[in-house]
C-alpha cells in the first residue's frame, strides 16, 4: 500500500494536468503499475491530496479552504415547482403518478385560468413536460405524510368476463357506451342491518363514467327508483345493466322494466365480485374514499348523501383520470400488466364514435365551466357536514346497543342459579333425613 501511495502521489499532478487523450496513457498505465479497477485508479487519481471537507448545511466536498460545488448538474425542479405540484396533487384528490401525469398540463392550465394557480411561467412550462416518475420523485416526501398504518381489507378484483345472462337483447359491447354494472354500497357503520342507507352506485364498462345515487334502504321501491334516477343523468342512452343476484335487483320490477325499455339484464354469478369488476373497483375509489364507513341511517344524512354526490359526480367523471387493463400475460409465477393512457370517463365519451356531435359538444360546453379546485373544495365541505353528524351517538343507536346487550344476556344470572341449585339440594337432604326418622 506505501508503493501504490507513493506512485499515486507521482501520478496525480501528471494525471490532472494532462488533456483527455494523454489520461488514457496515463490511467492504463498507472492501473497496470497498482492493480487497482480502472474506475477506482481514475478515482484515486481525481482526488489524491484532497481533504473531505462536510458541512452539515451545503454537504459540499472540496479542497482544504476551498469549497467546490457538488459534482453532478443543477436540479432542475426547484422549490417552487415542488410547492405547486404539491397543490395540484392535493386538487386531483392524492392521484398516482400515472394518472396524473397525462392530463397535468390540462388541469394546470385550467387552474391558472380560473385564478387558482399564480405561477411564473418558467413554473408553468416545466409542470407541463414532467413525467410520472418525476413526479413521483419529487412527491416522495410529501407521499410519507400520508401514509396509513393500516390497510382495508376489502380491494377492488382482476377483470373478468361477464357470465350468466339473465334475459338479454343484445351481446354485450364493452367499446360501446351504456353498458353499466351496478352495485349497493351499505352505510351500516358495523351494526348489519337493513335499517340504513345504501349508495347505488353505477358504472359504464366502456367509459369508466360512474354514477351515485343515495337509496334509504335497500327495498326495490328504492333501488328501482334509483335505477330511474341513474338513467335521466346518463349523457349516452342506457343500453345494458349488470348486476349481483340481491333481491334488491333480481325481481319483477327490474326485469319488466328491462323487458319493456330493451335494456339487456345479465347478472354475475354468486360470490365472484370479481365477475362485477368495474363497479367493484369505484365501490372503494369513488364511494368508501369520499363517503367513508360511517353508519347513515337518518333523513338528514341521506339529504348530505345526496348533496355530496352532486360535486362528486362532475369530479370523478371530469376531472379524475384513470386506468383501463388492456392485456395481462403470464410468465410461469410473473404477470405483466398493460394499461392504456390515463384519461378521464369525459374524454373518452368525447372519443367515443357511438356518441353524436351534439352531445359532446353539450358536455364541452359543460367542462369549460367547470373548476376542479372549487370541486374539491365543495366535496371537502359536504364531507366535513357529513362527519359532524356521526361525532356523537344517536338515540337509536344507543337503544340498539341496549337491545342487543339484553338479548345477549342470560335469562337466569349464575349467582341466583347457584343460590337454587344449593336449595333444592338441602330440600333433598332434608327430605331423606325425614323418611330415615320415620
Amino acid at each position: 500500500m506505501k508503493e501504490r501511495r507513493r506512485i499515486a502521489e507521482a501520478t496525480a499532478g501528471r494525471y490532472r494536468r494532462a488533456q483527455k487523450k494523454e489520461k488514457t496513457a496515463i490511467l492504463n498505465e498507472f492501473v497496470e503499475l497498482s492493480g487497482f479497477a480502472r474506475s477506482y485508479a481514475a478515482l484515486v487519481l481525481r482526488n489524491h491530496g484532497r481533504v473531505v471537507q462536510v458541512n452539515p448545511q451545503l454537504r459540499v466536498r472540496g479542497d482544504v479552504g476551498k469549497k467546490l460545488r457538488r459534482p453532478g448538474r443543477r436540479p432542475d425542479y426547484d422549490e417552487s415547482v415542488v410547492k405547486v405540484l404539491i397543490k395540484v396533487w392535493r386538487i386531483m384528490d392524492y392521484v398516482c403518478s400515472k394518472r396524473l401525469a397525462p392530463v397535468l398540463a390540462e388541469i394546470v392550465e385550467r387552474l391558472q385560468r380560473r385564478g387558482e394557480l399564480k405561477s411564473a411561467p418558467e413554473v408553468i412550462k416545466k409542470l407541463s413536460r414532467m413525467s410520472a416518475a418525476t413526479i413521483d420523485r419529487l412527491l416522495r416526501g410529501e407521499r410519507k405524510k400520508y401514509q396509513l398504518k393500516g390497510r382495508a381489507h376489502t380491494r377492488p378484483g382482476t377483470l373478468l368476463k361477464h357470465q350468466i345472462p339473465l334475459r338479454t337483447f343484445s351481446e354485450w359491447d364493452e367499446q360501446q357506451p351504456g353498458f353499466l354494472e351496478i352495485d349497493l354500497v351499505g352505510h351500516d357503520g358495523g351494526v348489519i342491518d337493513s335499517l340504513h342507507a345504501f349508495t347505488l352506485n353505477a358504472t359504464d364498462v366502456a367509459t369508466g363514467w360512474t354514477v351515485c345515487v343515495a337509496l334509504k334502504n335497500k327495498a326495490q321501491v328504492w333501488s328501482f327508483a334509483g335505477l330511474q334516477k341513474i338513467r335521466a343523468k346518463l349523457p349516452f342512452p342506457l343500453l345494458g345493466i349488470d348486476s349481483d343476484n340481491g333481491s334488491e335487483f333480481i325481481n319483477e320490477s327490474f326485469f319488466r322494466y328491462c323487458q319493456n325499455e330493451k335494456i339487456t339484464f345479465t347478472r354475475s354469478r354468486p360470490y365472484r365480485k370479481n365477475d362485477s369488476c368495474f363497479v367493484e373497483q369505484k365501490n372503494y375509489s369513488v364511494v368508501r374514499r369520499a363517503v367513508g364507513y360511517q353508519r347513515c341511517d337518518t333523513d338528514e344524512q341521506l339529504r348530505l348523501l345526496a348533496e355530496l354526490y352532486a360535486p362528486l359526480e362532475l369530479y370523478t367523471n371530469f376531472v379524475q383520470p384513470s386506468m383501463k387493463l388492456k392485456s395481462k400475460e403470464r410468465h410461469g409465477a410473473r404477470v405483466t400488466k398493460k394499461y392504456d393512457k390515463a384519461r378521464t370517463p369525459y374524454q373518452r365519451v368525447l372519443e367515443s364514435s357511438f356518441i353524436d356531435e351534439q352531445t359532446k359538444e353539450q358536455m364541452r360546453q359543460h367542462y369549460e365551466l367547470l373548476n376542479p379546485a372549487q370541486l374539491k373544495r365543495q366535496l371537502e365541505r359536504g364531507q366535513r357536514k357529513l362527519l359532524a353528524t356521526a361525532a356523537r351517538p344517536r338515540r337509536s343507536q344507543r337503544r340498539l346497543a341496549t337491545k342487543r346487550r339484553a338479548a345477549l344476556r342470560p335469562a337466569v344470572e349464575m349467582p341466583r342459579l347457584r343460590k337454587a341449585t344449593k336449595s333444592v339440594a338441602s330440600l333433598s337432604r332434608l327430605e331423606k333425613s325425614a323418611q330415615k326418622a320415620a
